[in-house]
């Protein structure tokens, strides 16, 4: 059995690899456009009218444009508000001309007002074909997910695909994950990473 404490120096040292992965990695904007894309397609293939979203951090995939065609196709864009540790992520309706506030560990969230999603997009550093995820080390998201009991996508390119990502208790797993090549389905989950 394996046990908490265990658990989280395994989160952290995969947390470490994959963070200079990520830094090693030169940027393309090409493969951002293709995972917008992608999930563009597999959030309108939803009924979901309230999609929590993110603006990008560094490295991260920007899906800036995303939230401009989820909003041109009559979804409600919600971006996070950074709350206080150890409690949920609010959101915050989203628009074009929304004015944008700065917000902790260098996030931007728009003034505008609370709503709650019905889809969450899940950024994240690495992810496995059980469909877990392994977050920044806050338990923002793992929080949120509890809060709002909502659909949960996983958004990744395919170099964080893990062969495991270490679990603990309060870890969910996402419904989906979707990658600049596609979405990975809940039928795909016993395949091992490549």
């Amino acid at each position: 059995m394996v046990v908490p404490h265990d658990i989280d120096q395994q989160k952290s040292a995969l947390r470490e690899k994959m963070r200079s992965t990520r830094a090693a990695r030169v940027a393309n904007a090409m493969l951002d456009v293709m995972l917008c894309e992608e999930l563009r397609s597999a959030v309108l293939s939803t009924p979901n009218r309230n999609i929590g979203c993110v603006w990008p951090l560094p490295g991260e995939a920007d899906l800036r444009p995303l939230c401009q065609q989820l909003h041109e196709a009559g979804r409600n864009v919600l971006l996070p508000e950074t709350t206080p540790r150890g409690s949920a992520l609010v959101f915050r309706h989203w628009t074009p001309d929304a004015t944008m506030k700065p917000g902790r560990f260098s996030t931007f969230h728009p003034h505008g007002p609370v709503l709650p999603p019905d889809l969450l997009l899940v950024p994240l550093l690495a992810f496995d074909r059980a469909f877990n995820r392994l977050g920044y080390g806050g338990g923002y998201y793992d929080r949120t997910l509890e809060a709002f009991r909502c659909h949960a996508i996983g958004f990744a390119f395919n170099w964080q695909e893990v062969a495991s990502v270490p679990c603990g208790p309060h870890d969910r797993a996402l419904d989906l994950i979707v990658t600049e090549t596609g979405p990975i389905f809940p039928h795909e989950k016993e395949h091992s990473a490549q």
